[in-house]
């Protein structure tokens, strides 16, 4: 039953797109335009994956009792995503720490964190705290820090039209909200650069 209806949904979607294709003045039967409602509702879907996609599921058997109880980074996340208001990408690189407070979490799981949230229709501001609300509940942590840094093509491409403008955005929960320590060191760490 749902693969009939995935499929007459990707049908209806096809139709959807030739449509669009005809009211910007494209013949969408042309040899270059004939399978692109096919690729663009399969493009669609994948960018829109994490709609599909349980973080408490994939959460639920990564986190483990551990004394550790300093920072923990993972940065330099990529990230794609689609703006939701004008279904244009945008993209960047995710940030995150938090303090263990008795559990830890596969560190694996952080990106797919990430990757779950931005496979979603977004603003960057809200996926900037999706993810930092997602762990804090997940770990119970002493603290949840997240920066996001994205370029946007829809004010690069259309708009102002500003190709190099950078969007940050950042979420700090617990510790990271309530000691600048904590918050400083989080900031330094992760201006710093590897070593190739």
């Amino acid at each position: 039953m749902a693969k009939k209806k995935a499929a007459k949904d990707e049908g209806r979607f096809e139709e959807v797109v030739r449509e669009m294709l005809g009211l910007l003045g494209e013949d969408p039967r042309r040899e270059g335009l004939a399978r692109t409602p096919e690729r663009v509702a399969r493009s669609l879907q994948d960018l829109t994956q994490g709609y599909k996609q349980d973080v408490k599921a994939i959460l639920k058997n990564a986190v483990f009792k551990e004394p550790y109880d300093e920072m923990v980074i993972v940065k330099d996340i990529e990230i794609f995503s689609l703006c939701e208001h004008h279904l244009l990408p945008f993209y960047g690189k995710a940030h995150i720490a938090y303090i263990p407070n008795g559990k830890i979490i596969g560190l694996s799981k952080i990106p797919r964190v990430v990757e779950i949230f931005s496979r979603r229709l977004q603003v960057q501001e809200r996926l900037t705290t999706q993810i930092a609300e997602c762990l804090m509940e997940a770990l119970k942590p002493k603290g949840v820090a997240v920066v996001i840094e994205a370029l946007h093509l829809c004010m690069s491409m259309r708009g102002v039209k500003k190709a190099d403008a950078y969007t940050i955005t950042s979420a700090m929960l617990g510790a990271f909200r309530k000691d600048a320590r904590s918050r400083s060191e989080f900031l330094s760490l992760i201006r710093l650069k590897r070593e190739e």
